[in-house]
């Protein structure tokens, strides 16, 4: 029996097909979404019907019409997708989920469409739009790099800049970077592969190495920025939290004219020796409220890895503050 205070909405699909996607296979997101929700989730035919305190049906009902905007658009969903969205419609963040998996920024070479998938994302590429420096920090699987490399390519592609620099501190190379077997290129090259991959899944190896071949993407050691200015470049320094204030401050400072920088780290991942502070942590301190540069932090709620790493991230920063504690 229906409470008289129930609220009762509709949500009508166009055909079978339409449904089925909408609600997924086997009714799997509908399921998901029936644990999301503190509300009664019907589907008869075309059309779901939804019940329960007003809220709660207002929210999933709002859900759907998002869900249904995408798929008319040709865009899909996944589990996670929903996970994130249905949390920030709850959160009542204003931004409509079609409007953050609109803004393409890239289509890789294979045609993957390369776009923010949470509203943290959608702010991280809106700060690299409008500032000259910006500082990505979260944990391992937000999209922080990967982005920050697909921003690159568009703003080369769009001859915004000239030349794309990517960059890492070989941090446990150390002192032991003379042992290693092979010529430079050969023994710094382990520390920049995942940037390498980046750029492979982006542009292909093909078009990846005429542009290297031409000087256009540089992919150099940190240690190799020093006593350069670089004008008209998108540079992105990955893993900064292993660099130390003073080479944070010396990269900083290379940034010339028609020129962007990304910055990304982990401060919860320092591989630094004990004792030596990082230049993440520093930058933080040192540059908060300074013209043209932004900080956006990024968190496990951003992992867009397998559902499993955001659990892991999210159980080792209870670990961690639980340390803390004792």
């Amino acid at each position: 029996m229906q409470d008289n205070h129930d609220l009762e909405m509709r949500v009508s699909f166009k055909d079978n097909q339409e449904a089925n996607a909408i609600l997924g296979k086997n009714d799997e997101h509908l399921k998901l979404i029936s644990g999301l929700f503190d509300a009664k989730l019907v589907a008869r035919g075309t059309e779901l019907v939804i019940s329960g305190q007003p809220a709660e049906v207002e929210y999933a009902e709002k859900l759907y019409g998002e869900l249904l905007y995408l798929y008319r658009q040709g865009m899909h969903v996944s589990a996670q997708d929903i996970q994130y969205a249905a949390q920030s419609i709850r959160e009542g963040h204003k931004e409509s989920l079609h409007a953050m998996f609109a803004d393409t920024v890239i289509v890789t070479y294979r045609g993957k469409q390369v776009k923010p998938k949470t509203l943290n994302q959608k702010v991280y590429l809106e700060a690299i739009r409008k500032n000259y420096v910006v500082f990505g920090i979260g944990p391992a699987g937000t999209g922080k790099t990967y982005l920050a490399v697909a921003m690159a390519v568009f703003s080369l592609k769009n001859r915004e800049v000239e030349r794309i620099i990517l960059t890492r501190p070989a941090v446990e190379a150390g002192e032991k970077l003379g042992f290693l077997p092979g010529d430079l290129q050969e023994k710094v090259d382990p520390y920049l592969r995942p940037l390498y991959d980046a750029l492979f899944e982006i542009l292909g190896m093909e078009t990846f190495q005429k542009y290297m071949a031409k000087g256009t993407i540089e992919v150099a050691p940190l240690a190799y920025m020093r006593g350069r200015t670089l004008d008209d470049s998108f540079i992105v320094l990955d893993e900064a939290q292993n660099t130390t204030p003073e080479q944070m401050k010396m990269f900083l400072t290379r940034l010339g004219f028609g020129s962007k920088a990304v910055v990304t780290g982990d401060i919860t991942q320092i591989d630094l020796p004990q004792g030596r502070g990082s230049g993440l942590k520093h930058a933080q301190q040192v540059l908060q409220g300074v013209e043209g540069i932004s900080f956006i932090s990024l968190t496990e709620r951003d992992v867009v890895r397998h559902p499993v790493v955001g659990r892991i991230v999210k159980a080792y920063d209870r670990h961690e503050q639980k340390d803390q504690k004792m």
